[in-house]
């Protein structure tokens, strides 16, 4: 009896996984569109550049609604392939991967594990999860991202560059990061019935 039920669970969570893979398909393709063909670039010395972009909201966003590994890998991937095909980033691709998908394991970890957004119904304590764990993500990228591009830059461009490029790089996050988190809050509390009833809403 015990198998039957485990084989019946097991049967049941399948439609959820296909739908998680391609719900975290469509955050990589939306994250990789708005950060290839909606961000603003600003260069920086030794030929690199910075952009201003959404791209991080929509790893927070997938990480909120599908938990940490399908939402950090589904915005991770997004924005490493952006990278990949752009010759500026290419060299950084993996810098970009790890620090995205942390974001979103973070994002996840806090919102699902701590404040348990999906299973809630008090629009306050989801508001209030919400707001906690996009804030903590998108500060941990703020710092861990710069930092760890400024690594690369000095072993790539030297010293004086790396130093200049940190100083526009940081304060560019900054302004992404305040940006997403506003977009992803509104976005989130928007969009939880609407994917509820198009059976899109996952209790994680």
């Amino acid at each position: 009896m015990a198998t039957v039920t485990a084989n019946a669970e097991k049967a049941q969570t399948r439609p959820d996984h296909i739908k998680k893979l391609a719900f975290a398909a469509v955050f990589a393709a939306i994250t990789y569109v708005v950060f290839t063909f909606l961000s603003i670039r600003i260069p920086t010395p030794g030929g690199g550049q910075v952009s201003v972009h959404l791209g991080n909201a929509f790893v927070v966003l997938g990480a909120l609604f599908l938990g940490s590994v399908y939402g950090g890998l589904g915005g991770a991937i997004g924005l490493t392939i952006a990278d990949l095909i752009d010759p500026v980033y290419i060299v950084e691709a993996p810098v970009t991967f790890l620090v995205k998908f942390l974001m979103g394991v973070i994002v996840g970890l806090i919102a699902h594990k701590a404040g348990h957004i999906t299973k809630r119904t008090d629009t306050k304590g989801i508001l209030k999860w919400v707001i906690l764990s996009t804030v903590v993500g998108l500060l941990f990228n703020v710092f861990v991202d710069p930092s760890l591009r400024y690594v690369y830059k000095i072993a790539i461009l030297g010293k004086p560059a790396a130093d200049v490029s940190f100083a526009i790089n940081f304060g560019v996050t900054v302004i992404n990061s305040v940006v997403s988190a506003v977009i992803v809050v509104v976005l989130y509390m928007a969009l939880r019935k609407p994917f509820r009833k198009m059976g899109l809403f996952f209790t994680l």
